[in-house]
């Protein structure tokens, strides 16, 4: 059976599709995730999972996109970010919900 393609960060964080990262961007992207966590528990009413699919897209795959859902007292915010650079294209779509939940 091939290896899950998730990673389980403290039970309510879950990223897809960044197995083939490299460490160093890696590290990166979890602290970065961590970040926006911290501030969208903050906001939120009951936060209760974020889950982050990233997949690599556009002609010679040179584009990532990142989608993003946040599950807040049973009820989903969603973005969806494409971009050139991973970690920008990350730090807009957690943004977003962000933006959402505060509105």
């Amino acid at each position: 059976m091939a290896e899950s393609e998730n990673i389980v960060l403290g039970g309510s964080i879950e990223l897809v599709g960044f197995k083939e990262l490299d460490g160093g961007s890696m590290i990166i992207l979890k602290k970065m995730v961590g970040n926006h966590v911290r501030k969208l528990s903050d906001i939120a009413d009951n936060f209760e999972k974020l889950t982050v699919s990233m997949k690599k897209v556009g002609s010679g795959h040179n584009k990532f996109e990142i989608q993003a859902k946040v599950m807040d007292n049973g009820k989903p915010y969603v973005s969806e970010v494409t971009d050139f650079n991973l970690f920008f294209t990350l730090n807009k779509a957690l943004s977003q919900i962000q933006n959402q939940l505060t509105k």
